[in-house]
């Protein structure tokens, strides 16, 4: 492919997404703005230690999965763990969210800022029930810059040899 082939390729595909963006029905966005404020209640509900709205937010074979790599808690496990906190402040920065073509289900990213982690990362899926949308699973994460990769893992692996991986909180 010369230059120009490519060039014209890339624009072409980087126009798409705004193309995509731009169909998108009222349904659609619509949907997009509830899920987002289901996410936003979620968040202001895990600041406050509001656990009844938290919980309420989740389907009920919901999961969410931590930052350790231990971490895998079922509904029910991660409501008795969070009964015992006073909450946790994850600020959203950026968010993405897409939905399945058909619309009853859907998945997204987002950028958070904690003041105890500084930049993390929540992905989850979320489904429409009778209720409304209801997240089920949320993935939270410390996203590595690559410059740091290898000395992290390094860290990691040797935590890990010495263990302590399979210690839970």
């Amino acid at each position: 492919m010369n230059a120009l082939s490519l060039t014209i390729f890339t624009y072409l595909f980087v126009m798409s997404g705004s193309i995509f963006a731009d169909t998108l029905s009222a349904d659609q966005l619509a949907k997009i703005k509830s899920i987002g404020e289901v996410l936003d209640k979620f968040h202001e509900a895990a600041a406050t230690g509001d656990w009844v709205t938290y919980f309420d937010l989740m389907s009920d074979d919901a999961v969410f999965i931590g930052t350790d790599a231990s971490e895998r808690w079922t509904k029910p496990v991660f409501k008795a763990y969070a009964g015992n906190t006073t909450g946790w402040v994850y600020s959203p920065e950026t968010r993405n969210i897409n939905l399945t073509p058909s619309g009853v289900s859907a998945w997204f990213d987002e950028i958070l800022i904690s003041k105890n982690y500084g930049t993390s990362r929540g992905t989850g899926i979320l489904i429409h029930s009778d209720a409304g949308w209801k997240i089920s699973q949320y993935h939270l994460t410390f996203p590595i810059p690559n410059a740091l990769a290898t000395k992290i893992t390094e860290e990691i692996k040797r935590f890990e040899s010495e263990g302590a991986r399979n210690q839970k909180p």
